[in-house]
């Protein structure tokens, strides 16, 4: 079964330290799609950026190596990886003996291709040095607003309004770091900050705040909420150009940044103070 009750999630596991590709536990995006209207072919592009900081393995001669790692997962692809279950995966590499990054770049790609159902590009870097900086998201912050909310779940499409009768379509990024929701499995919270960018009428600021909030007791995987947000704001605001990215801190060494637009762009990779 592939439904997220039969994966790894909530149950006690035995941390393998050999690679193990079989740990991969896919699950199917289309359920969840179906609940907010989304069918092929899809409203949006996309791609799922994860990066993992606990990627080790040995070289020919018994060293340790470490790396980070970024993959990129298409929005387009059947199947999300679930997160715990990718976890195990890659702690599968830490006692396993590997000729070179090159070679291990390669099983990574094979094996997360097969699971996602789509091609998945791995990108390994340095584990030291500059080569992953912290930065802030570019936008106007949403979360200094004055403002009263008293609705925390579940998401409240109603609260999103836009200025229907500006003849003068406007252009904006906003950014929140109050996003919060939990795994649909342990309950666990999962926390975040959300860029969004749009041209078109001009979105009421309080009420995007109070929809953002409103998924704080919501249970949902992060690519799951961030279509919901992206579909919510398309119906609700009508925007010509809309893109929504979530930065997602990291749980067990990786976190997952899902990025969703109505025109086809691969986002940037900043590593936020949070992550």
């Amino acid at each position: 079964m592939s439904t997220p009750e039969h994966s790894p999630l909530g149950k006690d596991t035995i941390y393998a330290d050999r690679y193990n590709p079989s740990l991969l536990f896919p699950i199917p995006r289309a359920d969840k799609r179906a609940e907010i209207g989304v069918a092929e072919p899809l409203p949006f592009h996309g791609v799922d950026i994860w990066n993992a900081y606990e990627l080790s393995w040995l070289d020919l001669r018994g060293k340790p190596q470490v790396a980070l790692a970024e993959f990129h997962v298409p929005a387009a692809s059947p199947n999300i990886i679930e997160s715990k279950s990718f976890k195990l995966y890659l702690n599968g590499f830490a006692q396993e003996r590997i000729a070179d990054a090159a070679t291990l770049t390669t099983t990574l790609m094979h094996d997360l291709s097969a699971a996602a159902g789509a091609v998945v590009n791995v990108q390994l870097g340095p584990a030291h040095g500059t080569a992953f900086p912290v930065v802030d998201l570019d936008g106007q912050l949403l979360d200094s607003q004055d403002i009263d909310i008293d609705h925390y779940g579940p998401p409240q499409a109603d609260f999103l309004q836009a200025g229907m009768s500006s003849t003068t379509p406007v252009e904006e990024t906003v950014v929140s770091h109050l996003l919060r929701s939990n795994c649909p499995v342990t309950g666990q919270p999962d926390w975040g900050s959300v860029q969004i960018a749009y041209r078109g009428a001009p979105i009421d600021h309080a009420g995007l705040l109070r929809y953002l909030v409103s998924f704080r007791t919501h249970n949902e995987f992060h690519e799951q909420c961030v279509e919901r947000i992206f579909v919510d704001l398309t119906q609700r605001c009508a925007p010509q150009r809309l893109s929504v990215y979530a930065r997602y801190t990291r749980r067990g060494g990786l976190d997952i940044n899902p990025f969703r637009s109505s025109t086809p762009a691969t986002p940037a990779n900043p590593r936020t103070v949070r992550q």
